[in-house]
């Protein structure tokens, strides 16, 4: 999470700017983990979410996570 909030810092933007995350985990065991770091970045008024258990992930990484930000110009 906290690189995903470097990246979207890196665009001019904030993690309030953000519309969609898709959240992949090797273990859906480690949700109620991952679901408390999630709200840490995002509080109330989270962004619309998918959540997939995944058999892999690259270099063995149990969560990977994308966005889909919007950006005015």
């Amino acid at each position: 999470m906290a690189n995903l909030k470097a990246v979207v810092e890196a665009a001019g933007a904030g993690m309030d700017s953000v519309l969609k995350t898709s959240c992949f985990l090797k273990d859906m065991a480690d949700f109620p983990v991952f679901n408390e770091v999630y709200g840490r970045y995002f509080g109330d008024e989270p962004p619309a979410r998918e959540t997939v258990q995944v058999a892999a992930l690259p270099k063995g990484v149990l969560v990977e996570v994308s966005a889909v930000c919007g950006l005015s110009g």
